[in-house]
């Protein structure tokens, strides 16, 4: 089952509270979106970190084959 924009927005909120996030839904089908994050604890953290620390707030909905998402253009930064 796909999941819906504010799905991943509500799980990247949990780990990050205050972060300004941006969900893009990149071929309209709800299996290939883009999500942009912007939080201060991304400071001093290279671009892989940034990055793993938004993956593991996903809980594993990418994981394998029967991920529930399927695929996450991810870009982050601090403000």
């Amino acid at each position: 089952m796909a999941m819906e924009a504010h799905e991943i927005e509500e799980l990247i909120r949990k780990a990050f509270p205050d972060a300004r996030i941006t969900i893009t839904d990149l071929a309209g089908d709800g299996n290939h979106y883009a999500a942009e994050v912007i939080d201060e604890s991304f400071r001093g953290m290279n671009r892989v970190q940034q990055q793993r620390a938004v993956y593991a707030a996903l809980q594993g909905r990418m994981d394998g084959a029967n991920g529930e998402l399927h695929a996450l253009a991810l870009t982050t930064k601090a403000p």
